[in-house]
């Protein structure tokens, strides 16, 4: 029966916050069995938030769980790598308002994972079996979760400019398959939304070195790519992230149109809102 995992030692990494622009220290330490991923901010006096749906708190731009009076924002990249590691137990402290946005990927999470080694725990894994499907919509997005035999993720999204147009993926989720196909797909964002950013006090982290960046039909930094269909990859990493707020392994289909993180939120909750739609199950 496959155990619970957790990190075998701490590990530290600095840098910028995508939204904020602060510099910010990380360090991810070991968790006991059945802690969950919790985010611990030190700079307001250590205060915990749990990562799960039911903390999310915005959607705007990225993923914010908050609990209290402490909120943690753009979770959605290091949640990726975390379910990509099969990380089940994780304490991720912060001095700080977000995760640094270091390469803009789930990649970089991943290395640091790596680099801290994996510890099994005293504890099985368990998994959310779904049983029925879900389904949420908003004008032409959609998002939904079905019945599946394994993890899987299918992306569709379409954009007016060029430089994506429209895309689709689908992924069979494996941990080697996520390190792969998804992990290194980088953030991305149009250029003529920057100064509108800022003025909502957003993307003061964002750069040409982190983020690919869109101008009308261009990519700036074209060079930084390293998918023709990076775009619809990176969709995917960001559902990846959004499904582990979940709590634990989905074993369910994803499925999504031009979905985006207000909608990744409400089907997870739609999903708990029905004991009937799954099934807990220790995985074997």
């Amino acid at each position: 029966m496959p155990m619970r995992h957790t990190i075998a030692r701490e590990v530290a990494a600095e840098g910028i916050t995508l939204h904020s622009g602060t510099q910010v220290r990380m360090m991810l330490a070991p968790a006991n069995p059945g802690a969950g991923i919790v985010f611990r901010r030190t700079d307001l006096d250590s205060a915990e938030v749990p990562a799960r749906y039911d903390t999310v708190s915005q959607t705007n731009l990225g993923t914010m769980i908050a609990a209290g009076r402490a909120d943690v924002g753009v979770v959605e990249h290091l949640m990726a790598a975390v379910a990509g590691a099969q990380i089940d137990d994780l304490l991720v402290i912060l001095d700080g308002p977000e995760p640094p946005i270091l390469d803009g990927d789930a990649l970089c999470y991943l290395e640091l994972i790596d680099k801290a080694g994996v510890r099994k725990q005293a504890a099985p894994r368990r998994a959310i079996k779904l049983l029925k499907r879900v389904e949420v919509a908003h004008k032409d997005a959609s998002a939904a979760l079905a019945p599946a035999g394994a993890p899987a993720f299918d992306f569709e999204i379409a954009f007016p400019s060029a430089a994506i147009g429209r895309q689709s993926f689908s992924f069979p989720f494996t941990p080697e398959a996520f390190r792969r196909e998804i992990a290194p797909a980088r953030t991305f964002g149009f250029l003529h939304e920057l100064d509108r950013l800022k003025t909502l006090d957003r993307g003061h982290g964002a750069s040409l070195e982190n983020t690919l960046a869109i101008d009308g039909d261009k990519i700036v930094n074209a060079s930084l790519m390293r998918f023709a269909d990076e775009f619809v990859r990176h969709k995917i990493l960001d559902a990846i992230g959004d499904m582990a707020l979940a709590g634990a392994p989905l074993i369910a289909r994803f499925e999504g149109v031009r979905s985006g993180h207000a909608l990744n939120n409400a089907l997870l909750r739609a999903l708990f809102a029905d004991p009937a739609n799954y099934r807990l199950i220790f995985l074997s």
